[in-house]
């Protein structure tokens, strides 16, 4: 039976939730959920060498890759080093899922145009207090997102045969 009181979505918010649900943070969302979003979400094209943002920065928005290639960097000294490459859906600034972070990395733009979906911060926040089921679950995917990253790190670590000194971390 057919529900009248049943959203429909037109076919670009069909094609961004599409997207959407298969990047990390979204895809434990359904299309009702993701619909909350809809308002704040605007896109954004850089070229090659600009900066989306420095470490340090304030985490004003979540990013996802919808063109192009970002290089997420370290910065040693006067170099970067680049940590990850993050190409079509993709998400990074992830902790802009959080409030009052600040950057961890500097993302660059490394192909000749990028073309990035961007999500500020006072959205996420919005939509996270208007609704804790959502938040609830990109939290989790947050959570999966930084466990799996510690794993590798230790993997990382391990493998190095103590190069470095692990401790540090938790200090």
């Amino acid at each position: 039976m057919l529900n009248p009181f049943k959203r429909t979505y037109s076919e670009s918010e069909l094609e961004l939730f599409d997207f959407l649900s298969k990047t990390q943070f979204f895809n434990k969302l359904m299309y009702s959920e993701m619909y909350h979003f809809l308002s704040a979400i605007h896109y954004r094209k850089y070229l090659r060498g600009e900066v989306v943002f420095f470490r340090n920065d304030p985490s004003q928005a979540l990013y996802i890759v919808k063109k192009g290639l970002i290089t997420l960097n370290i910065d040693i000294k006067d170099n970067f080093e680049t940590i990850l490459k993050v190409r079509k859906g993709v998400a990074f600034g992830e902790n802009s899922l959080l409030q009052d972070a600040k950057r961890i990395y500097t993302a660059l733009v490394e192909s000749e145009e990028a073309e990035l979906v961007v999500i500020p911060n006072y959205a996420i926040q919005e939509v996270f207090d208007s609704s804790p089921r959502i938040k609830a679950k990109m939290l989790d995917s947050l959570a999966e997102f930084y466990n799996k990253n510690n794993n590798q790190l230790f993997s990382a670590y391990q493998n190095s045969f103590g190069f470095f000194n692990l401790r540090q971390m938790f200090e």
